[in-house]
Formats: structure tokens, C-alpha cells, sequence
């Protein structure tokens, strides 16, 4: 029977230290996954503090198209352009949700915006880096107006939540 007592007891602290290996090691599995995603989260925001773009110029193209000049005034380069929100907003309908339009030639459909062209972008073609200017083209909803007695203003916004706003002024 003493057999059986030390058998069973050496039984009873092996399965001890295996709960206990399993429960640390899952905890430190638990506090590297906290500590990685609170650095990620600290990267994102020193990238969102660093982000600045202001809307430098804006005019109409004839009866449907609003352009932007959109400045990179911050220290951070912004690269997903096409992720860019672009919203249009008047009293009549609210804000309006403009899309991406990937096409490189001729004008977007109404209701999106795309890329019309870069200024002094020399070192990543395609991107806005500090001090390249980006021209959007937007063509408004149909129902919208681009004429200056209806429309509010228009909103950039990154992906990384930094906006600008253009205030269209009425006469």
C-alpha cells in the first residue's frame, strides 16, 4: 500500500507542475500579446500626431467638378491615398460619402473623387510626403451642386483619422 500512496503522490505533483507550467506560460503568452499591441497602438498614434494636411486650394472645373489641392504639412508620409474619405456636405442633403475612382484617365463618375496629379513629389512618386501637394478632382452627386450657393464644405480625412476641411464660402 505504500507503493500505491508514493506512486499516487508523485502522480499528484507531476500534474501539479503541469498546470502550473501551462498556466504560466499562458499567462506570459497573455502580457506579450498586451505589450505588442500597446506598442502597435503607440506607433499608430505617434503616426496620426505627426500627420498634418491642409486643403491649400480649391476651384471648379465647369458644372460638376470640385478640384483640391490637398498639402502634406506634417512630418509623416501618407501612402494609402486610396483610402483617403472624402465627404461633401450641403443643406439640403447632409454630408455625402465621395468614393475612391482607381481610374488614371478622363473624369470620375458623380459621387467619387480621384487622383488628378502630385506637385514636387520627387522622392516617393505616388505618396504624400511632407511638402508634396495632391490634386483630387471630385465629381458631386447628382442632386448636389457644385455652385457656390449650395455647397458647405468638403472633408479629407486619412486613414490614420487626420482631417482638413474646405469651407466653400456663399456669396
Amino acid at each position: 500500500m505504500a507503493v500505491a500512496e508514493l506512486i499516487g503522490a508523485a502522480i499528484g505533483v507531476l500534474l501539479l507542475v503541469v498546470v502550473a507550467y501551462l498556466l504560466v506560460g499562458g499567462t506570459l503568452s497573455t502580457a506579450e500579446t498586451v505589450v505588442t499591441a500597446q506598442k502597435d497602438m503607440t506607433l499608430l498614434n505617434e503616426i496620426r500626431l505627426r500627420t498634418s494636411i491642409i486643403v491649400s486650394d480649391e476651384w471648379i472645373d465647369n458644372s460638376s467638378y470640385m478640384n483640391f489641392n490637398i498639402t502634406n504639412t506634417g512630418e509623416e508620409t501618407v501612402t494609402d491615398l486610396p483610402h483617403l474619405d472624402v465627404f461633401s456636405f450641403d443643406k439640403s442633403n447632409g454630408y455625402t460619402h465621395l468614393t475612391y475612382d482607381s481610374t488614371k484617365t478622363g473624369t470620375p463618375d458623380p459621387g467619387r473623387w480621384q487622383i488628378a496629379g502630385f506637385v514636387n513629389d520627387n522622392i516617393h512618386e505616388g505618396e504624400l510626403d511632407p511638402g508634396v501637394t495632391l490634386r483630387i478632382r471630385a465629381n458631386i452627386p447628382a442632386g448636389e451642386s457644385p455652385d457656390l450657393f449650395h455647397l458647405e464644405n468638403f472633408q479629407f480625412t486619412t486613414s490614420t483619422g487626420v482631417s482638413a476641411y474646405s469651407a466653400v464660402l456663399n456669396p
